[in-house]
C-alpha cells in the first residue's frame, strides 16, 4: 500500500489519470466503501505512480450533507491510515471569502473552522485511531505546507494561503453568512476536508490541504452561484492544479 493518498475534490478527479501503472477500483467493488453520489465525483481508487512514488488517489469523496453519518464521511480516510498511508492530501472546490482572491486560485490550507456541527471523534473512541482527546494545534503540517511552497516557486504554479471555514451544506451560503465567515477569520468556505482532517490527525497522519477557490462566495459579485461554474473553474485549473501536485509529491 502506498504511504501517501491524495482525497481529490469536487472537478479534480482528472489527476488520477496521470498516474502511470495505474489500477482502477470502483467504491462499489470494496467491502463496505460507500459509494460517492455528487456530480464531479468519479467514485474509484486509483493506486499508481508520479514523481517515482507510489500514490492512492481517491477519486471521489462522501460528504455529510448527503446524510450519512460523519463516521461514513471519515471511513476513507481511516482506512487509509489503517492501510499504512502516513501523508494525506486534502483537496476541495471552496467559495472565496477573501475578496483578494479570484476564481481559479489555489490556497494552501493553513489552519479550519469546523461549523458543521458534527466531530467525527464524538461518541465512544476507538483507540486503535487515536486518543481520546487529540492535540489539533497543526492540523495542517507545517513541513507539507512548506513543500507547497517550494513546489509552487519551482512550477509556476502561484498559491495563496488561508483559513478554511467548513460548513453542513448542500445550499450555498447566504450573503449574511459570508459576511460573518469573513469577519470569524475565514478565506474560503466549503462542505468537505475537515471531517476527513480531524479523522486523519486523530490517527497521527501528516495532512496537506489545498482548495480550488472554483467560485467567488455569495455577496462578493452580484451574479448566482451554481454547481456548473465550479466544474468550470475546476476544468480551467486542471494543468495547474496537476503540476502543484507533482511538485509536492516530488518533494514528499
Amino acid at each position: 500500500m502506498p504511504r501517501m493518498a491524495i482525497v481529490l475534490g469536487s472537478g479534480l478527479g482528472d489527476f488520477a489519470e496521470t498516474l502511470a501503472d495505474a489500477v482502477a477500483v470502483p467504491y462499489g467493488d470494496l467491502p463496505h466503501w460507500p459509494t460517492a453520489r455528487v456530480v464531479g465525483h468519479p467514485s474509484r481508487l486509483v493506486i499508481g505512480s508520479l514523481e517515482g512514488k507510489r500514490v492512492a488517489a481517491l477519486a471521489g469523496r462522501h460528504h455529510f450533507y448527503e446524510g450519512l453519518d460523519v463516521g461514513t464521511v471519515v471511513f476513507a480516510t481511516r482506512v487509509m491510515g489503517r492501510l499504512g498511508v502516513t501523508q494525506l492530501i486534502l483537496t476541495n472546490a471552496a467559495g472565496g471569502i477573501n475578496l483578494g482572491f479570484q476564481r481559479g486560485a489555489l490556497m494552501v490550507i493553513d489552519d479550519h473552522i469546523n461549523l458543521m456541527g458534527a466531530n467525527p471523534l464524538a461518541g465512544d473512541n476507538d483507540e486503535r485511531f487515536g486518543p481520546r482527546f487529540p492535540d489539533m494545534s497543526e492540523v495542517y503540517s507545517r513541513r507539507l505546507r512548506g513543500m507547497a511552497d517550494a513546489a509552487s516557486s519551482a512550477t509556476g504554479v502561484a498559491v495563496t494561503h488561508g483559513t478554511y471555514a467548513a460548513v453542513h451544506g448542500p445550499s450555498y451560503e447566504t450573503p449574511a453568512e459570508i459576511r460573518y465567515l469573513r469577519a470569524i477569520g475565514a478565506d474560503a468556505v466549503g462542505m468537505s476536508t475537515v471531517p476527513e482532517a480531524i479523522a486523519a490527525r486523530h490517527m497521527g497522519l501528516e495532512v496537506l490541504g489545498i482548495s480550488c477557490i472554483s467560485n467567488m462566495a455569495a455577496g462578493v459579485l452580484p451574479e448566482p452561484i451554481s454547481h456548473d461554474e465550479v466544474m468550470e473553474t475546476t476544468r480551467r485549473v486542471r494543468g495547474a492544479f496537476i503540476a502543484l501536485l507533482g511538485g509536492i509529491i516530488a518533494r514528499l
